[in-house]
């Protein structure tokens, strides 16, 4: 009997649309010989939506868009009891970005249900979502970071004065200020006196309550997609040539201004150095599965880790796969089926621990 793979996509959070794309990707790549799949659309509300059981190739996002008047609890219940198939091999596939199912909620929920999933784990998903708790952990094991600090809303709000002049003292202009949660460069912005601080300042605090300042570093940045549950491995770093200062949203998804570059142009000696440091950092983040980690390298070969990040975008043009089909020759379709695998993998040995009071 197939293995119902039951891939969600959307979410609520303002990635919702990379979300469609990259689902639409793993969809058309997964084996119909082995697998039943069904397309679960949460709309921006949180409401899931089932497009049924779904078998030709899809050709616009879009089509995985749903209407519905439900409730989010409704519509949940109505998964778990008519669309879930109780008696039968399930897996689920969380193409979701950002929080609300890249942070561990739909994670956790997964667990409550006894289901297995494809990629990270509650902690390791909540944990990398949230840059400040990243930044902050890395330090103790020793990562190399640029200079960071960290403000919450409230405490902005009772003395913006001492904030600013927080920021001035400790890490200086120009500066990079980003909502601690959330991704595709959304919210983010550079400051380079005063002016441009408290803007940015009032930008990001409209995505989080929390919010993360980092000193400017001239440099590259690499990305590193690591794969694996407990032995990761690392792809070869690629690295996109800069045409911006950073890589906004737009840059990302909507100009296609990106050019990639793969393998990246670094000696092997610093390749190999990158490539221990992410698959460092996802061991010390607990991960499982995949993640994709973003590392500085300077003229003077110092690395910086950026960011780890538990979903990448995984459209067949995204860095992640473009890497591992540039490190061993694996193709998009055996990567989905690797994460498959190991998806089940983890979810086969935890099932057999006793769980005692």
């Amino acid at each position: 009997m197939k293995t119902n793979i039951y891939v969600l996509c959307g979410g609520k959070s303002v990635e919702h649309d990379i979300s469609l794309r990259s689902a639409s990707a793993i969809i058309n790549a997964i084996d119909r010989k082995k697998y039943n799949v069904y397309p679960i659309y949460i709309t921006n509300g949180g409401v899931w939506c089932n497009l049924g059981l779904w078998e030709n190739k899809i050709e616009s996002p879009d089509e995985l868009r749903s209407i519905s008047s439900s409730t989010v609890s409704l519509s949940m219940g109505e998964f778990l009891t008519n669309i879930l198939k109780a008696d039968e091999d399930n897996l689920v596939f969380p193409a979701l970005h950002g929080p609300n199912g890249e942070d561990g909620t739909v994670q956790g929920f997964l667990e409550l249900l006894n289901i297995p999933y494809v990629g990270n784990g509650v902690l390791s998903s909540s944990v990398a979502m949230d840059k400040v708790v990243t930044k902050d952990l890395l330090t103790k094991y020793n990562i190399p970071q640029v200079k960071y600090t960290s403000f919450k809303l409230h405490s902005w709000k009772e003395n913006e004065e001492k904030s600013y002049e927080e920021v001035e003292k400790e890490i200086g202009y120009p500066c990079y200020i980003k909502p601690s949660n959330g991704g595709s460069s959304v919210g983010i912005s550079v400051a380079r006196n005063r002016e441009e601080l408290v803007n940015s300042f009032k930008e990001a605090f409209l995505y989080d309550s929390k919010i993360i300042i980092e000193a400017e570093i001239v440099a590259r940045e690499m990305q590193v997609s690591v794969v694996g549950n407990h032995n990761p491995k690392a792809s070869v770093p690629g690295e996109f040539i800069m045409e911006r200062p950073f890589f906004d949203y737009n840059a990302k998804y909507i100009d296609g201004k990106l050019i990639p570059v793969v393998p990246a142009r670094l000696t092997p000696e610093i390749t190999d150095l990158v490539c221990r440091t992410a698959e460092k950092t996802f061991k010390v983040l607990n991960c499982s599965g995949l993640a994709r980690v973003d590392i500085f390298v300077t003229d003077n070969n110092e690395i910086f880790v950026n960011e780890i990040n538990t979903m990448p975008g995984f459209t067949a043009v995204s860095m992640t796969p473009v890497l591992w089909k540039a490190t061993d020759g694996t193709t998009y379709g055996e990567l989905v089926e690797r994460l498959i695998r190991l998806g089940l993998e983890r979810y086969n040995e935890r099932k057999v621990l006793v769980n005692k009071r």
